[in-house]
């Protein structure tokens, strides 16, 4: 029988079907990014996005497509994380505006809503490239609108949407030398991909654990630090105490510690007559609960997820970060808001007149949300914004969008360096649009290098690249690959400077001693005699050295 609309109610499980398909699967899709940094990947971006909405859908009291269409679209486009998450949020904003008219959608009003959707994220991005999740986004729609002139049915036009959507997908390494180099497909991609299977799933009934949605919601506001989550390799502390039904003999114990060895660490294993103490951090404590059973009965279980207590710890510290720079100042003419990487770069800011510093960056891509928090403390009529990272440029414009009390002003920084670079040369007797023009002038002057480790294996840039090497990566790709940083360092710095650079400025982080970076600051003025070359203490996670040069 065919099916040939559908309502409010059944949308609303689609969509928080395909919300939850896409948590389930975003480690798999941060897989599929080619640049093996580090960073805030495009599964993660998708999936805190799409969470934002999914809670304020799951917040309403009565599913009527406006309503509905409202709460998409709202905490889409407040929560949009990286630039996948903000393309993501525009292709919600753009579907919504087009089945909030409806009370029910069929084939004609879903055709319709893919190509307003389509058409909306492609206005976003002010250079769209092919072969990523832009491209699949057009494919469905396409694809979309051709069936809705042959069929009625849903049950007939939905499969047939998604299939072509995956065949796109399959052709984006085509479209994209990187990816095809990588072997992979588009990561952006692959995860609206994923939305649309989650939703047809409940589109035909099937059970849909929706507890992700409830998991994720929380954590909205702040992204762990990767390598922070990198350090709890086992996530859960498990304690219980075994009541043995026999004997626990030495050779018991012993195998015990050995299975316990093989799924965690930090292991105790403690027996007094019939009773037997346990304590093992693992990411499976059924595992441990399973095996434990083999021996007796069970009391006193306890089970603690460490990286949820770690993200509590996260939120806190970012909500009192919030309050002490919620103390408003008189309304001024312009303002600063800078996203930073550690105190050290964000002590530079503060003394560089930043109002506002958001902490995030690479590994912790601020939301939309955050940029709106940001603008609503800083009382200034002219508000500049440095994301400092290309990541968060579309973020930031969508913020720039949502406000209309100030003026917003979106310099586009992608590096610290660059961003410290466009405020040193702010000229208070100037107005703001000359300011703006002056600032992304000099921000082209500044080459910027980072040095990190690679967190996957993968081949990119004419260069093979092992999980755990160090890599120099410089404003168009990674420019020097090795094992030691100093060398990696150096090696990246030579493709950089040269005998016109007048100052090379070294930024060291938190995982960096300062005598070793004074020492490869004194190697460096001597290779380039010339340069002033300054070294400063920018304690950012994730990169050992970050380096401008002018």
């Amino acid at each position: 029988m065919a099916t040939n609309s559908i309502n409010a109610e059944l949308l609303t499980k689609m969509f928080l079907a395909g919300a939850a398909n896409l948590e389930a699967k975003k480690e798999y899709i941060n897989e599929l990014n080619v640049f093996p940094v580090p960073d805030g990947d495009t599964g993660t971006n998708m999936t805190l996005t799409i969470m934002s909405a999914a809670k304020e859908v799951q917040g309403l009291e009565s599913a009527d497509m406006t309503a509905l269409a409202k709460a998409i679209s709202s905490g889409s486009l407040r929560g949009a994380r990286g630039n996948s998450g903000v393309i993501l949020s525009q292709l919600l904003r753009g579907f919504t505006k087009e089945i909030k008219e409806h009370k029910e959608v069929d084939v004609q009003a879903l055709a319709s809503a893919c190509e307003r959707a389509t058409a909306t994220a492609y206005k976003a991005v002010m250079k769209p490239k092919e072969g990523t999740i832009l491209t699949v986004a057009k494919g469905a729609s396409e694809k979309a609108r051709e069936m809705a002139e042959i069929t009625n049915d849903l049950e007939v036009f939905i499969p047939e949407v998604i299939a072509y959507a995956k065949e796109v997908l399959s052709k984006t390494p085509e479209m994209l030398p990187v990816l095809k180099e990588a072997g992979v497909v588009d990561s952006g991609g692959q995860g609206l991909l994923e939305v649309l299977n989650g939703a047809y799933d409940a589109f035909q009934g099937k059970e849909i654990d929706y507890s992700a949605i409830e998991s994720s919601v929380g954590t909205t506001m702040v992204k762990p630090d990767a390598q922070a989550q990198t350090d709890i390799k086992f996530g859960y502390c498990t304690e219980f105490i075994i009541m043995t039904e026999k004997a626990f003999t030495e050779k018991d114990e012993h195998e015990f510690k050995a299975f316990l060895e093989s799924i965690g660490d930090s292991i105790v294993c403690v027996a007094d007559e019939d009773i037997v103490k346990i304590h093992v951090h693992t990411n499976d404590p059924g595992l441990a609960i399973q095996r434990a059973l083999t021996y007796g009965q069970l009391s006193r279980m306890k089970i603690d997820n460490m990286r949820e207590e770690h993200q509590e710890k996260l939120i806190r510290d970012a909500e009192k970060l919030a309050a002490e720079q919620a103390k408003k100042e008189p309304r001024k003419d312009v303002g600063f808001i800078a996203v930073s990487i550690g105190e050290g770069m964000n002590e530079i800011f503060r003394e560089l007149g930043v109002d506002y510093i958001i902490e995030g960056g690479q590994t912790m891509n601020p939301s939309t949300e955050d940029m709106l928090t940001a603008i609503d403390q800083v009382n200034a009529d002219h508000i500049f914004i440095l994301p400092n990272n290309k990541n968060i440029i579309l973020a930031a414009n969508q913020a720039q969008a949502l406000t209309e009390d100030k003026d917003i002003i979106v310099v586009p920084t992608k590096t610290v360096p660059q961003g410290i670079t466009a405020i040193i040369n702010y000229v208070p007797e100037e107005d703001a649009k000359a300011n703006e023009e002056m600032m992304k002038e000099e921000i082209q002057n500044v080459k910027t290098g980072q040095v990190t480790y690679a967190v996957r294996d993968t081949h990119i840039d004419d260069k093979e690249i092992h999980e755990g090497d160090i890599m120099g990566i410089g404003d168009e790709g990674i420019l020097s690959v090795g094992q030691s940083v100093e060398a990696t360092t150096k090696e990246m710095l030579s493709l950089m400077a040269d005998e016109d650079s007048e100052l090379i400025s070294i930024y060291y982080g938190q995982d960096i001693q300062e005598e070793d970076a004074e020492k490869l600051a004194s190697e460096i003025e001597e290779l380039y005699p010339d340069a002033d070359v300054d070294l400063h203490c920018g304690g950012q996670p994730i990169y050992y050295y970050v380096l401008s040069v002018e």
